[in-house]
């Protein structure tokens, strides 16, 4: 009798996702459409510049972003700048030559010097080596928060002690006490896998979500403390299921501020899918896959995989499935048409 059963349990849940599973792609882009990592209208064409050696329109996005104090944006395309400048480093290389004192420059030759000592073997070594570079970074524009978080990456690589990392912390929050950026750094090293715990790394979070202005990136950060646990190796820690509960609601909240398919809040709502997948949460991953639209974001695919759009793509079958095998097999007496999935 027990084989029986399970039998026709399987042979139900195949026929509910069989019969579910393709109206539940409605307002999911096809895999073709899914881009990874797309640049933002700004960030775009100083790209494409850059691909052809032109350095201008970089150098112009982030002297506009620095007059601005628009220090989000600055930071994002820092990173992004800084990466492309890897692979293609002949447009860097003629900004330097050109304006070896232009602090935008600075700031992105520090950021590609931490990116590049990072991934050596003698991390700890090289990164120090790097130290004036972001010194002459944070000394371009006195109020950029961004070479303090350029410090606070270099920091968690060099073994900066607790009270190093205070002073840091310091600087970065007196020019800008709600940078996205600086949080997830300061995150990061407070986090278990670096030097602190999983209830240091909560309670920053927390703390900081709470203080943050309605709407900020910030309030998500929660979110990326629940991912540090879930992807912990070998913790012996417990963090209540309620906390972690907590966390992905709050970054729903964050997700709910902005328009679906909108690439500023893309990492935060991928972060906020693998979390939701994690507690089981089905329905509501969908629901971010959907707000996600065609931005896939490397980060946090490529904690888990070496093909960060495989892995996405993967995902996002897994979800429908899941979803589907939980709907009814056939409409509930008296509904006309098929069973539509919640109005999300």
């Amino acid at each position: 009798m027990v084989p029986t059963m399970a039998l026709l349990s399987a042979l139900i849940r195949t026929a509910r996702m069989t019969r579910n599973t393709p109206r539940l792609a409605l307002g999911l882009p096809p895999d073709d459409e899914i881009l990874l990592d797309a640049p933002d209208d700004q960030l775009g064409p100083a790209l494409v510049a850059a691909g052809r050696g032109e350095y201008g329109p970089a150098a112009k996005l982030l002297a506009t972003s620095r007059e601005a104090g628009e220090w989000e944006s600055r930071d994002r395309h820092v990173i992004r700048l800084a990466a492309f400048a890897r692979s293609r480093p002949e447009w860097f290389e003629h900004w330097q030559s050109s304006a070896p004192h232009d602090p935008d420059a600075l700031l992105v030759k520090a950021e590609l010097a931490v990116r590049r000592g990072w991934e050596s073997p003698a991390r700890a070594e090289l990164l120090r080596e790097v130290t004036p570079l972001i010194t002459a970074a944070a000394e371009g524009d006195s109020r950029d928060p961004v070479p303090w978080r350029v410090a606070l990456d270099h920091a968690r690589g060099t073994n900066a002690s607790h009270t190093e990392f205070e002073k840091l912390w310091g600087e970065a929050v007196r020019r800008s006490p709600h940078h996205y950026g600086c949080h997830v750094a300061a995150l990061q090293y407070l986090s278990a896998a670096w030097y602190g715990s999983h209830r240091e790394c909560f309670d920053f979070a927390e703390r900081a979500a709470q203080d943050a202005l309605p709407g900020s990136l910030v309030q998500a950060l929660p979110a990326r403390a629940a991912f540090a646990y879930l992807t912990a190796a070998g913790t012996r820690a417990t963090v209540g299921r309620e906390r972690l509960d907590a966390a992905a609601d709050l970054a729903i909240a964050v997700s709910d501020r902005y328009h679906p398919a909108d690439p500023w809040p893309a990492e935060i709502r991928n972060l906020l899918t693998y979390v939701l997948v994690r507690l089981e949460r089905w329905d509501d991953a969908l629901r971010q896959l959907r707000l996600i639209g065609p931005y896939a974001t490397s980060f946090p695919w490529d904690r888990i995989s070496d093909d960060p759009l495989g892995q996405f793509l993967e995902l996002r079958d897994g979800v429908r499935l899941e979803v589907a095998s939980r709907l009814p097999l056939h409409p509930r007496s008296g509904q006309r048409g098929p069973v539509r999935p919640a109005d999300h």
